[in-house]
């Protein structure tokens, strides 16, 4: 193989070269909790473009929502869905100089041709102390995910009660630390001691373990007597049924996530919350956040917050690209605290 210099002085060269990329590909698709067996490690060689970009991983992302989505978007024997921060390391294209960084959609692969059509530029001006990574978390998809749910979806503009469940996840743990800057009391349930601790750390007015409590009910009647304006649904499942019963007079449901039931190889069933929506005229609503992905200013607001110190944040990462699988399994099954991320 020709070997090639991808420094910041090379851009396009003289001669066809090839370019080996790693992949993990879905073999097969999830039947119940996704094993190792569904994916598969293979090696991927393509021409280094004669247009376009040619894109090195920095970090990938492992989301929740890679489960379902991979059913519904992908055919088994390809890439596994997922974002990504990555380097450019060859361009014919000027709005993607050689050195800069993207987030792109470019799945679990080391290395991506792109006609930049699908790339976000992360902005040259990056604050040196903090991590490319936050791209893919606070100051991203899961970032805004957060603002666009209590914002649009709950309108959360007045001081109320507000539940967040996993919410020391990478939504979740936004969720209330947004919450709390717009004046709102929060309430945040997880699923170990360590993760309550850390939402207490981030300023949740309350929080408990739901794997520890005798019942669901009491423990949010003891966080919030009063009930709850809003709750931020990342859950499903009988989370929702008792949940529903502690919502106040028309109370709003942002529903962002069902990471209970996304294993499920037989569908849940019932009870059925129409009576208690119609009694308490509640209104919940599903969203995601590619519904206002083009708004400006979202991101510019949650950069803002992190700079003046109102928005903390915490990483949960793998290293090496070979630990994608294992990483994905992990934050499925709630090891992650804060936002999932494997560095390459």
């Amino acid at each position: 193989m020709i070997e090639i210099d991808f420094s910041e002085k090379s851009i396009t060269p003289k001669y066809p070269v090839m370019v080996q990329a790693k992949t993990w590909i879905l073999t097969k698709h999830f039947d119940g909790f996704p094993k190792d067996s569904n994916f598969e490690s293979r090696w991927r060689s393509f021409p280094s473009p004669k247009m376009g970009v040619l894109l090195e991983a920095v970090f990938l992302s492992v989301d929740p929502y890679m489960r379902p989505f991979s059913r519904v978007r992908m055919k088994e024997g390809e890439v596994m869905i997922g974002s990504q921060v990555a380097k450019v390391i060859q361009s014919n294209n000027p709005a993607f100089p050689v050195g800069s960084h993207v987030v792109g959609r470019c799945g679990w692969r080391t290395h991506t041709i792109s006609d930049g059509t699908d790339l976000i530029p992360i902005m040259p001006d990056w604050p040196q102390d903090i991590s490319l990574s936050l791209a893919l978390g606070t100051i991203g998809m899961p970032g805004l995910t957060a603002l666009y749910g209590i914002e649009e979806v709950l309108d959360s503009r007045k001081v109320r009660p507000s539940w967040v469940n996993a919410a020391a996840g990478a939504v979740g743990s936004v969720v209330g630390q947004i919450a709390k800057i717009k004046g709102c009391k929060v309430v945040g349930s997880a699923g170990s001691d360590a993760k309550v601790a850390f939402l207490k750390e981030l300023g949740f007015d309350e929080a408990f373990n739901y794997k520890t409590i005798s019942s669901l009910e009491e423990a949010l009647k003891k966080a919030s007597p009063e009930g709850y304006d809003c709750f931020f649904e990342n859950v499903g499942g009988p989370f929702s049924t008792v949940a529903l019963q502690q919502m106040k007079n028309f109370g709003r449901i942002a529903v962002c996530g069902s990471i209970s039931v996304y294993n499920d190889t037989t569908p849940q069933t019932g009870p059925y919350p129409h009576l208690t929506m119609i009694f308490k005229q509640l209104k919940m609503e599903g969203f995601m956040q590619s519904r206002w992905e083009q708004a400006p200013r979202i991101p510019q607001e949650a950069d803002g917050w992190l700079k003046e110190g109102k928005l903390h944040c915490r990483e949960h990462i793998t290293k090496g690209f070979e630990n994608m699988p294992a990483a994905f399994m992990g934050m499925l099954q709630g090891d992650n605290i804060g936002k999932a991320i494997i560095a390459v």
